[in-house]
């Protein structure tokens, strides 16, 4: 059967990028992003999915931001532009290879980007949630989604990775979920990207 990525919370990992406190400033609708990365994780403790974040050179772009909720985290410091250092393999090894991806964070054409080739390398399905990926300039951001969908990631939203996870409203955790989705995700400026196809 043709691989259609649907969504499973038996064999996926949310990969966190590099929502650090310097790249505040600068970054493309951040606090959206955010956001609506701290839904993800949110679900994901709901639904036992194992979280995975990183921080590129913290001592020079400072902690992960509060308000993502990744206090309790151990955020893998990495100077690379992917987030499969050698670390996080071995986290990776530790949950048993997991199949799926969901990745979110910055910078959509750098550490995005090359953590969803090496992820696709391994024979990984990858899921970059778009209103939860961000770079300085939405051009770059733009470009590096359509870039990536070409190499076989699926692009896919907030709300669509959540619904997708519980599938169906007898889910025992559906009330859980149903909550994070009380209002509606922020536009992060993606509408563009889809009246330019």
């Amino acid at each position: 059967m043709a691989n259609i990525g649907r969504l499973s919370t038996k064999d996926a990992v949310l990969f966190l990028c590099d929502m650090q406190e310097k790249f505040r400033p600068n970054i493309f609708q951040f606090t959206n992003i955010v956001s609506n990365a701290a839904r993800l994780l949110q679900a994901s403790r709901v639904l036992g999915i194992p979280p995975i974040l990183t921080e590129q050179y913290p001592k020079g772009l400072g902690p992960t931001v509060p308000e993502l909720g990744a206090a309790d985290l151990t955020a893998h410091a990495k100077t690379s532009f992917t987030m499969m250092i050698e670390e996080v393999e071995k986290e990776l090894q530790a949950l048993g290879n997991p199949k799926q991806a969901i990745l979110c964070g910055i910078e959509a054409h750098a550490c995005i980007a090359c953590t969803t080739f090496d992820l696709l390398e391994k024979g990984m399905e990858v899921h970059i949630v778009a209103d939860a990926v961000s770079s300085r300039s939405q051009t770059d951001r733009l470009f590096a989604l359509s870039r990536l969908k070409q190499s076989g990631a699926y692009l896919t939203t907030t709300e669509a990775v959540l619904l997708q996870l519980v599938q169906d409203a007898k889910h025992p955790n559906f009330k859980e979920i149903q909550k994070l989705l009380a209002h509606p995700s922020p536009d992060t400026g993606l509408l563009a990207f889809f009246s330019a196809l």
